[in-house]
């Protein structure tokens, strides 16, 4: 493998350890706010933020943890003849198969970026544009600047009203981190193919 790519392999690899890593630890934040939901719909008047932040939590913990699913190959496989492959042909499979993985994730990140983009204000069809103009006030003005380049921030339609777009970044960055796993492995794949050891 070329240097640049071992790099970023490990780079990528090492960080998408660490977030996976903490992202597990949210299971524990999950389980407090479903016995707290228990314990006020018994003892108390029921809690307005807990569905919401049991919501937040697990799409936290489910996309953040996703890059690191994928780094140890435990995701979900339909496995009718892969396991008879040879190694080589393995590797040729996982290098094409990652290759539809990241279209996927590319549109997905997309749609994420134009969904958070929506919940900050921004009704135009430029996304990108829009975060780009929004760097550039927060660097150039400040908070102030920023906060005055959003426009409405979207709510919830329950009762609790929580703002929607914290959640939309997680899935943003969550999908983004996907991505680059996603070429790390495709990294690891040609490295296989080329050099024999698949």
């Amino acid at each position: 493998m070329l240097g640049i790519m071992r790099g970023y392999v490990r780079a990528i690899e090492a960080m998408n350890r660490a977030i996976g890593r903490c992202a597990m630890y949210l299971v524990f934040a999950l389980m407090g706010v479903l016995l707290w939901s228990s314990a006020s719909k018994t003892f108390f008047d029921p809690s307005l933020w807990t569905l919401e932040t049991a919501q937040f939590v697990m799409v936290a913990y489910y996309i953040l943890g996703g890059p690191y699913s994928i780094q140890l190959g435990s995701n979900v496989r339909m496995d009718l003849f892969y396991g008879d492959w040879s190694l080589r042909t393995k590797a040729w499979v996982d290098s094409v198969t990652v290759l539809f993985l990241m279209f996927y994730l590319g549109v997905l990140f997309y749609g994420a970026v134009s969904s958070t983009a929506y919940s900050l204000g921004h009704f135009g069809t430029e996304p990108f544009a829009f975060f780009g103009d929004l760097f550039w006030a927060f660097v150039s003005g400040g908070p102030d600047a920023a906060a005055e380049q959003m426009g409405y921030l979207e709510r919830s339609s329950t009762a609790w009203r929580p703002f929607i777009w914290p959640v939309k970044v997680i899935l943003c960055l969550g999908v983004l981190l996907m991505l680059l796993q996603a070429l790390a492995e495709l990294f690891k794949d040609i490295d296989r193919l080329r050099t024999g050891e698949a």
